[in-house]
């Protein structure tokens, strides 16, 4: 082979060709250093395709940035079919009879050494730029700008190729794999890696009991907004990079991309397909409700996630697994319904004196002993298919009679009279037929609408669900984790909102039988539902404070940990 010019300026390789080439696809030399670094990384980044820019990821563009505009820096895309291997280098040298591979990074040394990720990052650049020249390269520098101390190391051949070819083995292997690997690195590399908030593996940590408290790597918020849009005739067009925001009497409002977690579009509001691509590039949720607060669905971009759904599958026809995830989540939301409703005993004394509300209590402490007797005795034997859907009714049953219980005792909550409005008589969905039962209903569709975007965030399939039947109206799985948010994001503000007299007759629209809210009624409810979701809280058992509406990302990432990871965790969180 030829040897490359004293300066080059364009990329010599054979790159798009030898992937194309290759029998299955060519592994990125950055993703040999992410498997040196935690093997899990390399999984999370390479096979499940979840990648997170941080600081730090910015950090070192913006080094290589800088040293792109040096004129001795030589960057070099390169693919070896052979080596099954592809990557762009920093940087190469003339050295006394041959070539050196210098990579450039901006933190600090490993005590003066290399770091090991590190090191295999080279070893396989100094490879690929060997085969690409037809010379050996027995040189590498690691420069790490943090300390400026460049490490200097010295190649042999073999011994190279020995263990670069290991390393390709072994993410082969992974690749091929539906199991994740497990947490198995130090807890300080945790810390770094721009990925803990999907891996979450202090809380792995915790639930092995590895820790007394796990440190928090999951963020507490998201600075981005959910924007909703309740005027009917808006549309929304792409400019740049932005969505504008334009409205039927031609005024426009510009939303810049980077603050945009996700859109939500009450009835008529049209958006454009460059918008819509633009959404699905920038990870900007789009869904759709329908003018009476039905939710219709989500855009969902990309095939990916296979991997995960296929656990979540498997996981599933795990009856036991159903029954042990369906009990505890009955079970959660029955006691805080019980620890609300207890707290509203004693905030207001006269509730204690009422025999309906005492009966009511005795109700809800009873199904949750029958709750927990039918668990133990599940547990206790190994049951087969007809009796293990008996008991996964059964623990529907619990649920339903919980919540006939509850919602009889939330019109004594309610400081209004039976001819106030909005009075509460009793529960009634399709179609509600009095306000507050059209402001419940509201409620639940922006609440269905955040447990779907929280399971799409995760990466988890809507539809295969374990408390939930399948039915073709709603996703069961996100009907599953509401089961844990509706009283804590919903009822509870709502029911405050009421005792402060907040809501007027004008909020809401009427047909004979049906009751919905009117568009000044539905930016009230949306303030007071968004407004909760950002209030923080103490996790119960982790034990570190976070906003609401991270709290509904956090338990769809704990529920898949249940058969991808440390279970346990998952529907512990109880009203203080």
């Amino acid at each position: 082979m030829k040897d490359p010019p004293d300066n080059p300026t364009d990329p010599f390789s054979s790159f798009a060709a030898a992937d194309k080439a290759a029998d299955e696809p060519l592994i990125r030399v950055m993703a040999l250093h992410a498997l040196a670094y935690c093997e899990r990384l390399f999984y999370l980044e390479e096979v499940e395709e979840i990648r997170r820019a941080d600081a730090n990821v910015y950090d070192g563009r913006r080094l290589h940035e800088e040293l792109e505009k040096e004129e001795e820096a030589v960057t070099l895309e390169l693919a070896s079919e052979a080596l099954g291997i592809k990557g762009k280098l920093d940087a190469v040298r003339r050295r006394s009879g041959g070539w050196a591979v210098v990579e450039h990074k901006k933190g600090k040394s490993d005590k003066g050494g290399p770091w090991p990720s590190d090191r295999l990052q080279v070893l396989a650049y100094a490879l690929l730029l060997s085969e690409h020249t037809g010379r050996a390269v027995n040189e590498a520098v690691l420069h790490y700008h943090a300390d400026n101390r460049k490490v200097r190391l010295t190649l042999e051949p073999e011994a190279v190729l020995a263990e670069v070819r290991a390393a390709v083995a072994r993410a082969r292997e992974l690749r091929a794999s539906l199991e994740r690997p497990p947490v198995a690195v130090p807890e300080k590399l945790c810390r770094t890696c721009s990925l803990a908030p999907e891996c979450l593996p202090e809380e792995e940590r915790f639930a092995l009991s590895e820790t007394d408290k796990p440190q928090r790597l999951f963020p507490p918020d998201d600075d981005r907004r959910v924007i909703h849009l309740v005027e009917q005739g808006a549309a929304i067009r792409r400019e740049g990079e932005q969505l504008v925001v334009v409205f039927p009497d031609g005024n426009k409002k510009p939303l810049p991309g980077m603050n945009i977690l996700a859109l939500v579009l009450h009835g008529n509001v049209q958006i454009s397909t460059q918008a819509l691509h633009f959404c699905a590039a920038h990870d900007i949720g789009v869904h759709w409700l329908s003018y009476a607060g039905h939710y219709v669905g989500a855009l969902a971009p990309g095939a990916g996630k296979v991997q995960r759904r296929n656990r979540q599958y498997q996981a599933m026809q795990d009856r036991a697994l159903q029954i042990q995830l369906a009990r505890r989540l009955v079970e959660a939301k029955a006691e805080n319904q019980l620890r609300y409703l207890l707290r509203a005993v004693r905030a207001q004394r006269e509730l204690d004196q009422v025999p309906e509300v005492q009966q009511g209590l005795s109700q809800l402490r009873l199904t949750l002993k029958e709750l927990n007797r039918l668990g133990e005795a599940a547990d206790a034997q190994e049951l087969t298919e007809p009796q293990a859907l008996e008991v996964l009714e059964k623990i529907r049953g619990y649920e339903g009679r919980a919540g006939r219980v509850y919602f009889g005792l939330v019109p004594f909550l309610l400081k209004t009279a039976a001819e106030d409005f909005p009075a509460f008589q009793g529960r009634s969905r399709r179609p509600p037929k009095d306000p507050f039962n059209a402001l419940l209903s509201f409620g639940y569709a922006l609440l269905y609408r955040d447990c779907v975007a929280a399971l799409l965030a995760v990466g988890l399939e809507p539809a295969l669900g374990f408390l939930h039947t399948p039915r073709s109206s709603a996703y069961p799985l996100a009907l599953d984790l509401m089961e844990l948010f509706r009283l804590i994001l919903w009822d509870i503000p709502l029911i405050g909102s009421v005792n402060r007299r907040q809501w007027q007759k004008s909020h809401f629209e009427a047909t004979p039988g049906q009751v919905w809210l009117g568009k000044e009624g539905r930016r009230q409810a949306i303030q007071l539902y968004e407004s909760r979701k950002q209030e923080k809280w103490k996790h119960p058992v982790l034990q570190y404070s976070l906003s609401y509406a991270r709290t509904m990302e956090l338990e769809a990432r704990l529920l898949e940990k249940e058969w991808t990871g440390q279970p346990g965790l998952f529907a512990r969180l109880r009203l203080r």
